[in-house]
């Protein structure tokens, strides 16, 4: 998460203070925020959190009823939490907002969830936003510090993931993949450079974010610096106990996938689970992503069809499918 600008978090804060109801988290993202000059249509993202998402809601459709469709208007607060909670992963999106001359789209996350998420990867939803760069605007619960471990643990997993050798571009393009591992959209629905595109619009951020981590890791005798042209390059130890120490640093919600191989002959789990080889780290922690994201991008379409009605949905679907197209076509 980075710091805004002061001009900048002006214009970006605007809604939450002419608009909405008070929140104790709001970052801003997207790809409108890479472009100096964004295309008119884009919309600006936000991820709100709030403690009590039924009273948040409640007050926001006296103040904001056009934000939600016209049936969940009419079921109320109660519908659009359970909504959320039972059938996407926790988050409920109004897209195509306008606010004075823009057009934004914000998720209400419950802050136990959103911390939850960021320190587990239970859903792997917003946890994989925050590991790209974001625009930090509210911050009552100091989940920016909390995220130091989601960073450390994107890491972990990126570098399970990359050879031996691999540059710093690399290393930030692995993290930004990590949340699109399975993720449905990507299929028909999103650019396929988007992954470059962020990457190169955010370097000096993701620098930001990960250089520290980075410089710990070479600390430890994980990584070493190497020369590969203009670019800052890295060789990593790919031995069992550099691997192991990767694979610990995971979630837990990673390491069961190994540790249920033991279920079955032991009557208690290992504490620490141990890996045989690089190789086999990596394909736990693909299948385990790939899996999650899967299942948390098919839930969240779901819930975003049931919440915004077909004719908002198929506007939405369009707009992403548009993009997806041009990229495909160029």
């Amino acid at each position: 998460m980075r710091p805004v600008e002061a001009a900048r978090a002006v214009e970006l804060a605007g809604p939450l203070g002419e608009l909405l109801p008070p929140v104790d988290f709001c970052c801003a993202y997207g790809s409108t925020l890479l472009h100096a000059r964004p295309d008119a249509a884009s919309m600006v993202d936000y991820i709100l959190g709030v403690s009590d998402p039924l009273q948040w809601h409640s007050e926001n459709l006296e103040r904001n009823p056009t934000h939600y469709s016209g049936w969940m208007a009419r079921l109320g607060g109660s519908a659009i939490t359970r909504l959320a909670d039972n059938v996407g992963v926790g988050v409920y999106f109004n897209p195509f907002v306008e606010w004075r001359d823009k057009r934004i789209k914000y998720g209400v996350v419950r802050m136990k969830d959103l911390a939850m998420d960021v320190l587990t990867w239970d859903r792997f939803y917003l946890s994989g936003r925050l590991q790209k760069p974001v625009n930090l605007l509210v911050d009552n619960w100091d989940i920016s510090k909390v995220n130091t471990i989601n960073l450390k643990m994107a890491t972990s997993a990126s570098l399970l993931l990359l050879p031996a050798d691999f540059t710093e571009y690399d290393l930030y393009a692995q993290i930004c993949s990590l949340s699109y591992m399975g993720d449905l959209r990507m299929l028909f629905a999103e650019d396929k450079n988007k992954v470059k595109k962020i990457v190169e619009g955010s370097f000096q951020s993701f620098q930001l974010m990960y250089r520290p981590l980075i410089q710990e890791y070479i600390a430890e005798g994980l990584l070493r610096t190497s020369s590969c042209g203009q670019q800052k390059a890295f060789q990593q130890d790919c031995g069992a106990s550099a691997t192991n120490e990767l694979f610990s640093y995971l979630p837990w919600t990673i390491q069961r996938r190994m540790q249920g191989r033991f279920a079955s002959n032991c009557k208690k789990m290992p504490t620490r689970t141990v890996v045989s080889s690089k190789d086999v780290a990596a394909t736990c922690v693909r299948k385990a992503l790939r899996r999650r994201v899967m299942v948390s991008s098919a839930r969240q379409a779901m819930s975003g069809l049931l919440a915004s009605g077909g004719a908002v949905a198929a506007r939405y679907l369009g707009k992403k499918m548009s993009k997806a197209w041009k990229s495909r076509t160029i």
